[in-house]
């Protein structure tokens, strides 16, 4: 049987020795559109080399105080000419790091310094045929290559003292390099899979040019996290509110690392979970770990909380609002409890509008947009620069069984989100079921860990159906799965046919208020991966 073709599995934070316990200089990623700079963030750790995303808008002075190895401007969807386009501080290009410029990065790098950008009248979008003419970044690569291209603006002449490396069909500088002043510009994309030798080119960059060592492994994460929770809880008490995914397990587990009893775990059963969700979670924590861990069966509050509320937003908001409330009344019957860990991961705040980019607010999540403005806990969220990828091999790293590590994310509302329109019982029941039949039969199909997510979904609408001699009006649900390496981006699983026959039969047949099932190909974006 045919299953679904596995994204590539990053190298990031694969098992080596730390180099010690200082902190890693950044390779900053300067965000100037889109969602190029994440990809390039991720890129550069995947080359297990540390990272960040920094705004536009930052001074020459502010990066230089980060201590940067090199800095990576991004591309971007604008032209450098228009209203309101991303600039940078001229001052950036004096720090005395080795500077990347990705398309619009490369174009902005030229204005900046003296080259010429123009509209030329020609574009270059998707696959392009690259022609090397020597410098470091392309060296040991044939001279022939495929990249890909997206801009229509062209640089026309590049920087002084720059010496053009690269050409197309279309543009007579597709690469530019001014080794004494630490420039470097590539038109094109060396961050997406459709430049097979971008890798490389990239690698090159951070190890010959930059200098930077392979040093950002798991054991050095978690090392370096177990300091910074140490030096800022102190010896305060810490309460950690358990969901039941890999990223609040993982954060749990690093603090319980560092501060050992100060640690209390509460795990909120909002009634929104996957079936059996609650008791792995406890059997996990509480017995394998010795973690001290409170139970708190909360079905029916969050459900009252929800009551006559259909709004995505509003259901965010709420459950993430009743949460905090949840965790302030155990730490007043727990007695003087400061800090509150949350599992809040780096493309939650992304996505958030945390980045202070130029990318816009996608949604808020309950532990990053949805926060009251009156918590009265301070909170500690130690994996908040991490994606995902790099949080399951952390918790490799701390002995989290394969079960949770590799546990498909879910997020912190639940099944609420996947209900559309308002969360009542029955409903929840329903998802919940078709959400169980849709885990079994893809986990003893071998596919669950070549998908990134796969769930059902409950639309707020009911279709005509006939089972047996009887004419039904039941409610369809929505099958949803997709491939990704971080959620930035994400295609929908190509499952096999009998596969989706198997689930859907099941479905409707097990569960009386369905009469339909239907399949999501929707990638992302445009969609969202959730519907909600």
């Amino acid at each position: 049987m045919p299953g679904v073709a596995p994204a590539a599995r990053p190298r990031a934070l694969e098992r080596a020795a730390p180099r010690g316990g200082a902190a890693e200089r950044p390779v900053l990623v300067v965000d100037l559109g889109g969602q190029y700079a994440q990809l390039i963030a991720r890129r550069v750790r995947e080359a297990r080399v540390y990272s960040e995303i920094v705004s536009h808008r930052a001074s020459a002075a502010e990066l230089a105080a980060r201590e940067p190895l090199a800095l990576i401007l991004s591309g971007g969807p604008a032209s450098v000419y228009a209203q309101g386009a991303p600039k940078v501080d001229p001052g950036i290009f004096e720090l005395g790091v080795p500077v990347l410029g990705i398309c619009y990065g490369m174009q902005l790098m030229a204005l900046e310094l003296g080259g010429r950008v123009e509209a030329t009248g020609t574009a270059e979008f998707g696959k392009a045929a690259l022609q090397g003419a020597g410098g470091a970044l392309l060296a040991g690569l044939p001279r022939e290559q495929t990249v890909w291209m997206s801009h229509r603006d062209s640089v026309t002449a590049p920087p002084s003292g720059a010496e053009i490396t690269a050409r197309s069909a279309v543009v007579p500088i597709a690469a530019f390099e001014a080794p004494a002043r630490g420039l470097y510009g590539l038109q094109f994309h060396p961050e997406v899979a459709h430049t097979p030798h971008g890798t490389a080119i990239l690698e090159t960059f951070l190890r010959e040019i930059a200098g930077a060592s392979p040093s950002w492994t798991a054991a050095a994460v978690v090392e370096r996290e177990l300091a910074r929770i140490r030096e800022r809880v102190g010896s305060e008490r810490v309460l950690c509110g358990l969901s039941g995914g890999v990223d609040s397990a993982v954060a749990a587990l690093l603090v319980h690392r560092a501060v050992g009893a100060q640690l209390t775990c509460v795990f909120v059963d909002h009634g929104f979970l996957r079936r059996d969700e609650a008791a792995q979670v406890v059997e996990t924590f509480g017995r394998h770990f010795g973690v001290p861990l409170l139970h708190v069966e909360a079905q029916a509050r969050f459900l009252a909380r929800l009551a006559g509320v259909s709004d995505p937003e509003e259901k965010r908001k709420r459950i993430g609002e009743e949460f905090i409330r949840v965790f302030e009344e155990q730490a007043e019957r727990l007695g003087d409890i400061h800090w509150l860990v949350q599992g809040t991961l780096y493309s939650d705040v992304i996505e958030s509008g945390g980045s202070d980019g130029v990318a816009a607010s996608i949604k808020s999540h309950h532990n990053v947009g949805g926060l009251p403005s009156d918590m009265r806990m301070e909170l500690v969220e130690p994996l908040r620069m991490l994606f995902k990828d790099e949080v399951r091999r952390v918790g490799e790293e701390l002995g989290l069984p394969d079960r949770m590590v590799w546990r498909q994310p879910f997020p912190g509302p639940g099944l609420a989100i996947r209900i559309i329109g308002e969360v009542t019982a029955e409903r929840l029941e329903i998802v919940r079921e078709a959400d169980a039949i849709l885990q079994e039969e893809v986990r003893r199909a071998g596919l669950y860990r070549e998908l990134w997510q796969s769930f059902a979904v409950l639309p707020a609408i009911r279709s005509v159906g006939v089972q047996g001699d009887s004419r039904t009006y039941g409610y369809p649900v929505v099958i949803r799965a997709v491939t990704s390496e971080d959620a930035m981006t994400a295609d929908w699983a190509r499952l096999p046919y009998d596969l989706v026959e198997l689930v859907s039969s099941r479905i409707v047949n097990e569960i009386p208020a369905v009469n339909r099932v239907v399949l999501d190909v929707t990638s992302k974006p445009p969609a969202t991966i959730e519907w909600e």
